[in-house]
């Protein structure tokens, strides 16, 4: 059964993520008003822009409040230059509470497109936790609730189905990092209605194009792709290495932009997550949603091209 309180909540809930505006004022390298890139949401048609934000070992910082302002900061340029889906969990520490604090502090956005993940075990503790997500994170409404790592996923893909029915949450999915869960995670997303799914890709992590990407693309699910960075390895991979000059036939100037428009140019694509706590990176990831995307031949390229260094 799920919770009264939940169900009281469904009848007054407003909607709360719109569609985006495909343009936003910017600071592109030609200081022009660029195009904001987004994505359907298979499910339902919305529109969702391709660079979203995670909180993983970036917001878990409650306690050192001298980091605030920065990570103020890097919300505020996250919204203005018209990012919507902000990806939290229980499992980041402070992450859900230090972003809720610190989304009270900015003027109300109409366009966030609030994401966070169950992840506990039972049925009474998933629903109380899902409850505690929302409130932690200071929105009205869970536009997407996930279940983390697939963890108890028989028992919470039943509470998620009756929370959506009733309005509690807006979209349903399921998340994993680890290729060990692959399989598991494949049976799943053959067996349940679901709409989003949130996986791990990058330049040098690819598994997910052999099966996964295709049967998310058959099946209808959006797919949101998390450590676009390799936690990091892809910088040092090329690092002394200047961006391809041909990379800037599809509006890209940086190796963040470069390793993020790889990503968010494949058609199963929906949505990137990258996490950061300083607001020039955050203004760098921003702009690979501006401008347009590679296609095939120049993904081939950027691929052979990082291969090669």
């Amino acid at each position: 059964m799920i919770n009264r309180r939940l169900l009281l909540k469904a009848l007054g809930i407003p909607v709360t993520a719109g569609l985006l505006s495909n343009t936003v004022w910017a600071d592109s390298p030609d200081k022009t008003v660029a195009n904001i890139i987004t994505k359907k949401i298979p499910a339902s048609g919305e529109s969702l822009a391709v660079i979203g934000m995670g909180s993983s070992r970036t917001f878990n910082h409650l306690e050192n409040t001298d980091l605030h302002p920065q990570l103020l900061e890097v919300l505020g340029t996250f919204f203005k230059m018209g990012g919507q889906l902000i990806d939290s969990s229980p499992m980041y520490g402070s992450a859900e509470e230090l972003l809720g604090k610190l989304l009270t502090q900015l003027p109300k956005q109409k366009d966030i497109f609030a994401a966070s993940k169950v992840w506990t075990d039972g049925e009474k503790a998933g629903i109380e936790a899902i409850e505690e997500s929302r409130q932690r994170m200071a929105v009205d409404q869970m536009d997407l609730m996930q279940i983390h790592n697939l963890r108890d996923w028989k028992t919470h893909i039943k509470t998620l189905r009756k929370l959506k029915d009733d309005g509690v949450i807006r979209y349903i999915g399921i998340t994993t990092s680890f290729e060990r869960q692959y399989q598991d995670f494949e049976n799943v997303m053959k067996s349940e209605p679901l709409d989003f799914i949130q996986i791990n890709y990058s330049l040098s992590e690819r598994e997910v194009e052999k099966s996964i990407f295709p049967l998310a693309q058959d099946k209808g699910i959006a797919v949101i792709i998390n450590r676009p960075f390799q936690r990091g390895r892809l910088f040092s991979h090329t690092k002394n290495h200047e961006v391809p000059e041909f990379a800037k036939a599809f509006d890209c100037h940086s190796w963040a932009q470069f390793f993020l428009k790889f990503i968010v140019s494949h058609p199963a694509v929906t949505c990137a997550i990258p996490a950061t706590t300083k607001p020039k990176h955050m203004k760098d990831n921003m702009m690979a949603q501006h401008g347009r995307l590679p296609g095939q031949k120049e993904r081939e390229q950027m691929l052979a091209y990082v291969q090669s260094l």
